[in-house]
């Protein structure tokens, strides 16, 4: 594999026991269902790029965001109640970024197009909530609350007419933040 090629992939290990103890499994790719390669998972290390893992398989249930470092411990860090069972690599984008959010499912209700990161989508645009949105270009991060905290939702380039039908049902988007190369 070429320099270029390995700059643009990511490479995270988990770890069967606290402090990288145990059996591992490399994965340097999307992983939907980790279960056949370990049965629990409790630190992990992420050598390049930027992952999001999910407490079920098939990438659902909640989301954690990791960029490269070393995670002792992370699920009483992140305050995680079960185990990654799956794993997605996000890949580095570069260029302009641009997201449409929706106040309603479907597209409706008031819109605002957004191209850099939004603390708090209530004091900049004075809506109450985010029911769907249209990614035109780069990676997302959705946060239920404002300033980039609580859980959170990994937004890829596409149409999204329904958090809820994406099992969020009850979650309210509050706060927006471009993943961008800084995670290397």
């Amino acid at each position: 594999m070429t320099n270029t090629n390995m700059n643009m992939r990511g490479k995270i290990i988990f770890y069967e026991e606290r402090n990288f103890q145990g059996r591992h499994y490399e994965c340097m790719s999307d992983c939907s269902d980790m279960t056949s390669y370990m049965s629990r998972c409790h630190s992990c290390r992420v050598e390049s790029g930027c992952f999001m893992v999910y407490d079920r398989t098939n990438y659902m249930g909640n989301q954690y965001f990791m960029r490269r470092g070393e995670y002792a411990d992370y699920m009483s860090m992140m305050g995680m109640r079960d185990c990654i069972r799956s794993c997605r690599m996000i890949p580095m984008h570069r260029g302009q970024f641009r997201m449409k959010v929706y106040e309603r499912e479907n597209f409706g209700g008031q819109s605002y197009e957004m191209m850099d990161d939004c603390v708090n989508i209530m004091d900049r645009y004075r809506m109450n909530d985010c029911q769907s949105c249209h990614v035109m270009d780069g990676h997302w991060l959705m946060y239920e609350q404002p300033n980039y905290r609580g859980r959170m939702m990994y937004m890829r380039p596409g149409e999204y007419r329904s958090f809820r039908d994406m099992g969020m049902s009850g979650m309210k988007w509050m706060s927006m933040r471009r993943i961008t190369d800084s995670c290397n």
